[in-house]
């Protein structure tokens, strides 16, 4: 997921799959599932709103040449 957050399948401010979403996408478990979204948010790459979900945060633009 991460990869699909840094080549802007996922942009910043868009909701990410809920966890269940990423068990049946990916077929993993859901308790794999949230270790995914959780290594995501300590990665500095989601962040959780409670009760609302999880989203991609705003990313720094990679200086141009």
């Amino acid at each position: 997921m991460s990869e699909r957050i840094l080549d802007g399948t996922y942009p910043s401010g868009e909701r990410l799959p809920s966890a269940m979403a990423v068990c049946d996408e990916f077929g993993i478990s859901q308790v794999t599932a949230k270790r995914v979204l959780k290594e995501l948010r300590t990665a500095g790459l989601a962040e959780m709103q409670p009760g609302i979900g999880t989203f991609v945060t705003e990313l720094p633009q990679p200086p141009k040449s």
